[in-house]
């Protein structure tokens, strides 16, 4: 029984698998066509992969863009050639602070998803969602923008205010990192994976072969695979960092870098 289980649950992956390729292939073939840029929901790390190995099947030359430089969930915009306006992302950014914040409760990112979630809202029309000390920011769709802004009233027991954040990209600056240098013996993402985590090698083998990291979005299964300075590591079910070559090697060979995690 385990294993039909198994079997129906793979057949459904790739059957998501598929109908987001297709999805993406029809999006570009309608702004060829139409001679105007189309967009997709907000992707996440898999989706996002489906997008970067389908590019040659593409009709149109493409951008992913997630509100920030550093976005985990990004929208396509599928660009014709001949394209003769200035275009923007149908996207808006969210700002939410507690009501009365004397009273408010520390809201974690499940707790904001949730509140949205309850809302009947799909996944794929909401981008990031960033948690600071006291205030919150969400990307969505602009088209629930105005609906978010009049239901999105509490988020657990703590009632909100919201307001449009215009000039979102300036976020990035405020996004803490958490740095640690640490040595590796090559660039190799396994190496690196291991160091990062505290992993074996073995163990770090099993994420890539498992299909849970990715490298800038692209799901990486090769240990021989190397990263390039200033990459976005995501690994699944763990955290996100930034990996930076610092140029330095010890007397025995070793490579100084930095991982800068996203907390």
């Amino acid at each position: 029984m385990h294993l039909e289980q198994e079997a129906v649950f793979l057949t459904r992956i790739m059957n998501e698998q598929e109908l987001c390729k297709k999805r993406l292939i029809d999006l570009s073939k309608q702004a060829n066509i139409k001679g105007i840029v189309t967009f997709s929901g907000f992707l996440n790390l898999n989706e996002q992969n489906i997008y970067h190995t389908s590019q040659k099947e593409f009709h149109t030359r493409t951008e992913l863009f997630g509100g920030y430089d550093s976005a985990e969930r990004q929208m396509v915009a599928f660009i014709p050639d001949a394209l003769y306006y200035e275009y923007e992302y149908p996207m808006k950014c969210i700002h939410i602070i507690p009501k009365y914040p004397k009273f408010a409760e520390k809201l974690t990112h499940r707790d904001v998803l949730g509140a949205l979630m309850n809302l009947g809202i799909e996944r794929n029309r909401l981008g990031d969602i960033l948690c600071f000390e006291e205030d919150y920011y969400v990307f969505c769709d602009e088209g629930i923008f105005s609906f978010i802004m009049a239901e999105l009233q509490k988020i657990r027991h703590t009632m909100v205010d919201l307001s449009e954040e215009c000039n979102y990209a300036d976020l990035q600056a405020n996004i803490s990192l958490e740095e640690h240098f640490d040595m590796i013996a090559s660039n190799r993402i396994d190496c690196i994976i291991a160091k990062a985590f505290h992993l074996s090698r073995s163990e770090a083998s099993e994420l890539l072969a498992s299909e849970k990291v990715f490298i800038n979005g692209k799901c990486i299964t090769n240990c021989n695979q190397s990263c390039e300075n200033g990459a976005i590591v995501s690994v699944r079910g763990k955290a996100r960092f930034i990996f930076e070559d610092c140029n330095t090697v010890s007397k025995k060979g070793k490579l100084r870098v930095k991982f800068s995690f996203y907390k």
